[in-house]
Order: structure tokens, then C-alpha cells, then sequence
């Protein structure tokens, strides 16, 4: 039998519909709305999904305040049994039960996910078209996805959403300009601050509080479903290296998302991976030398001699190096001796702190390069969003 793919809000509206008519067993009533749904839910995950909400339902109409401070600090309102408001802070104790928010189920949901995926990557055998061959560089830089901003604020909506809708508009337009090259190989660059937050209590590495969208679970699941449906996009165009910077929003996140999707391509005969913690990285293409780091770790001024010193062979054997860095969200390009660095934009908006400090309205992209064997860098790709 076919399941339907869950939609935890229908199932509550379905459980209400029976609640509201008078049924006080919330088993059966767990029952009937899996029956009625066809939703791949056991009676018991469906009774204990539908008690906490009952119970955070309850709590936001009699303590709106307790709710903006649960979620403000990632706890599930659902979840809490006792609370106390001390003035100028809230003591909260709280047991996580409700299925779908622990870390042991959203583990579990990922292994699920995992095992039930074939992994039949046949080998892909795609068409050239004539002409000399290239590199393409294809680099979703700065993404955040789980960055919440608000209009009324800052004058532009994002979200998890607008988020990931940017990174398959901005990729299907550097394919789309892309057009006419004969693409030999695509490198994709991963990770760089790819996920807003780094905690469940909504902070990045260092511990910075962040205005969010959706809970960290969610949005490492929104984030893995993206990056599989663009890179089985260019693996139609090209065989594909994936290349993972680790940054500062994500450090621990955004390495295991990198790790989950060497396992998705595990049998994936035309992709290749580099998704150590290294903080940079570096691919050879010919006679093209490409680093990439997320930025805000080395100064830009050491980046050559770093290059040279950590990837001496391919330095010796290249002509044409560059280093693409992000983290800065807008354009900068400079030669130095022997190597031209450039960061990246990004297609991500500005929340409140960005909006206060007047760090917005660079220019909102997505970015490509396109680099000939033999004579370097030859396009500059920018997918822009107005």
C-alpha cells in the first residue's frame, strides 16, 4: 500500500475534527485520523503527536509569554512541565517526548531515508558539445538556510523557503547561461554557512543568537533534500566534484550534512567528494589551480602563500590559480601575485542585526565560473535576485 507523505498539520485538523465532536480517547482518535489520511504512522506516534499538541495548544492560550520564550530558546512548548517566570528570566523544565523532535528520531528518520533510497546510479554518460573543454565552478554561497528576516524590518522577506527556491532558480541559471561551453566537469562547492545555526538553542558556532525560521532539524533536512536535487541536476550536464568548506554559522552542522550526502552518492560512479574539516581546500583542472574557503579564517593576504605551501606539487604544475572565498555576502575581486582571489555574493537576505548594523543591499546572487584548461578563467556566470 501507498502512503501518503505526512503533513503533521492535516493530521492535527484531523484529530480536532473527532476531538472537537466529542471522542476523549486519544488513541482512537490517533487511529481514525491515520486510517482516514493513510499516513505511514504507528497508533502510538500518532497519540503522542496529537497529546503534545493538545498540550501546547492548551499552554499558548494560557501563557502566550512561556510560548515566545520556549521557542525562542528551541524547546518544544509541548515538551515542558514546569515553569517559573523570575523576573527577568524564565526557569524552564522540560522532557523531550514528542515524536519528530528528538535528535534520536531525526536520526532515525535519516537512516530510514537513507536505507530506503536505491542508490542505482547507473553511470551517466553524457553528450558534449564541441568545442574546447571547461571547468564549471557552481557555488551557492552563504545560503543560511533556517535565516529568518521580516519585510517590516528590513525591507525583504527570507526564509527557509525563499532559501532553497534560490539555490534551484540560481543553479538552473548558471546552467542556463552556461549553454553553448563544452562542460567537461562541474565543481560544486558546499557548506559555507549553507545552514543558519549551529544549536538547537538557535546560536552558530561561537554561540551568537539568530533569528530563525522552522525548528534545526527541519532545515538540516531541507538543506540535504536541496543539495541532492541539485546535484542529480548536473550530474545530467557532467561528472561533478563536491567540495565542502566548513564555516562559522554551521562548523558541526554543515559537516554532518556533508557527510550525509557522501553516503546518499555512496555507489555514484560519476561524483567524486573532498568533505574533510579542512578549512581550505583546493582542485586541480588542467593547468588551473582552484582553492575555495569559507573566510573567516585565514587573511586574505596569506591565502597565496598558504596555497602555495599546502598544495606545492599543483602549485608547481598550474599557470592560472584563483581562490574563491564567501562569508563578506558581497563581491571583491583582486590579483595578487601569481593568484586571484575573489569571494562570492549571496542569495540570502538581511535580518534584523544586518539591517541595524546597515550591512544589506549588496547585490543578491548566485555564482558560477567558468574556467578553460588551458587559459584560466574565461566567465564570470551571476543568476541575480531582484
Amino acid at each position: 500500500m501507498n502512503h501518503k507523505k505526512r503533513n503533521h498539520l492535516e493530521f492535527y485538523k484531523k484529530c480536532m475534527y473527532y476531538w472537537d465532536r466529542g471522542h476523549t480517547n486519544k488513541t482512537a482518535i490517533a487511529e481514525k485520523a491515520i486510517d482516514d489520511l493513510n499516513y505511514d504512522l504507528t497508533i502510538e506516534q500518532g497519540r503522542r503527536s496529537f497529546s503534545n499538541y493538545l498540550s501546547r495548544r492548551t499552554i499558548k492560550e494560557e501563557n502566550p509569554a512561556l510560548v515566545d520564550e520556549a521557542e525562542k530558546v528551541g524547546i518544544n512548548v509541548g515538551d515542558v512541565r514546569q515553569a517559573w517566570y523570575k523576573g527577568k528570566n524564565w526557569s524552564i523544565q522540560f522532557r523531550p517526548e514528542t515524536e519528530g523532535v528528538t535528535f534520536e528520531q531525526m536520526l532515525k528518520d535519516h537512516i530510514e531515508s537513507v536505507e530506503n533510497h536505491t542508490f542505482s546510479y547507473d553511470i551517466i554518460r553524457t553528450e558534449k558539445t564541441t568545442g574546447d573543454s571547461h571547468l564549471l565552478v557552481v557555488d551557492p554561497a552563504d545560503i543560511h538556510v533556517g535565516k529568518l528576516a521580516k519585510a517590516m524590518e528590513t525591507g525583504e522577506e527570507y526564509n527557509s523557503e525563499i532559501a532553497v527556491q534560490r539555490v534551484h532558480d540560481g543553479v538552473a541559471g548558471i546552467l542556463q547561461k552556461a549553454e553553448g561551453f563544452n562542460i567537461e566537469k562541474i565543481l560544486f562547492v558546499a557548506g559555507n554557512d549553507v545552514l543558519h545555526i549551529d544549536t538547537p538553542d538557535r546560536k552558530t558556532r561561537n554561540g551568537t543568537p539568530q533569528d530563525t525560521d522552522g525548528m534545526w532539524y527541519e532545515n538540516f533536512l531541507k538543506a540535504k533534500e536541496m543539495y541532492i536535487t541539485v546535484i542529480d541536476r548536473l550530474l545530467l550536464k557532467a561528472d561533478v566534484h563536491f567540495m565542502f568548506n566548513p564555516s562559522n554559522h554551521d562548523y558541526t552542522n554543515g559537516f554532518f550534512l556533508a557527510d550525509s550526502i557522501t553516503s546518499w552518492y555512496r555507489d555514484c560512479k560519476n561524483i567524486t567528494f573532498d568533505v574533510s574539516i579542512s578549512h581550505r581546500k583546493y582542485y586541480m583542472y588542467h593547468n588551473n589551480l582552484i582553492g575555495t574557503t569559507h573566510g573567516d579564517g585565514a587573511k586574505a593576504q596569506d591565502l597565496p602563500i598558504l596555497m602555495a605551501t599546502e598544495a606545492k606539487k599543483e602549485w608547481a604544475d598550474s599557470i592560472h590559480r584563483y581562490i574563491y572565498t564567501h562569508h563578506v555576502h558581497h563581491k571583491t575581486a583582486k590579483d595578487h601575485p601569481g593568484v586571484t582571489i575573489e569571494s562570492l555574493r549571496s542569495p540570502s537576505g538581511a535580518d534584523s542585526w544586518h539591517h541595524i548594523k546597515g550591512h544589506q543591499h549588496a547585490v543578491r546572487a548566485i555564482e558560477g565560473f567558468l574556467h578553460h584548461k588551458n587559459h584560466g578563467q574565461v566567465a564570470r556566470l551571476t543568476h541575480i535576485f531582484y
